[in-house]
């Protein structure tokens, strides 16, 4: 089988393909500057994220034909690209713009192809939460649950039960849209 190089930190991307029977042969995350251009869309941001990210580990890698999986996650509120939060100030600012409405997970997937191609794909689900009391994002606050997770929050976790409705993919809110991505994979000759 060929060669599989996930270009991502995440730990929760590398368990979701171990789900679907995908263990990558190696990890390497690709650090770039994910600042938002002025004027970039929720959508093609993280289209340019996903491509740069494995376009950076293919530069890096030796040359030999391998597979490059990289993926970005961003959390939209109309137009507006919710920030990874940092720490728990902007998890309870972030929380407290979501309350009570709906709000987009969008994750693209960005595929380097042994030949070099690349192949993209993006995944979308409208997620609502419930109205949050100061008392219920303060006690998700302090579970520190947020902090580095794009909308300052992680839907595999206790912000589960904040959730009044989900349209789409679970896994794409959690970090990688699996059904797409395994399709993506073995659409381009992975594993056969």
């Amino acid at each position: 089988m060929a060669f599989l190089i996930l270009a991502s930190e995440s730990p929760r991307r590398a368990a979701l393909l171990a789900q679907a029977g995908i263990i990558p042969d190696a990890i390497r995350p690709a650090a770039i500057d994910e600042a938002v251009r002025k004027g970039e869309q929720p959508r093609l941001h993280a289209l340019r994220l996903a491509t740069e990210k494995g376009r950076k580990v293919q530069a890096e890698s030796s040359g030999k034909p391998v597979f490059i999986l990289a993926a970005d996650t961003v959390v939209a509120l109309g137009r507006r690209i919710l920030p990874k939060a940092a720490d728990d100030d902007e998890v309870r600012a972030c929380l407290a713009m979501l309350s009570g409405r709906r709000h987009q997970v969008i994750t693209a997937v960005a595929l380097i192809t042994p030949d070099g191609r690349l192949r993209t794909r993006v995944a979308l689900t409208r997620v609502s939460l419930l109205r949050l009391t100061e008392e219920q994002i303060n006690d998700y606050v302090q579970g520190r649950e947020g902090v580095g997770k794009a909308g300052g929050y992680a839907i595999q976790g206790r912000a589960e039960m904040l959730v009044k409705e989900i349209s789409g993919s679970w896994s794409n809110i959690v970090g990688l849209p699996l059904a797409l991505t395994v399709a993506l994979l073995r659409g381009c000759g992975y594993g056969r």
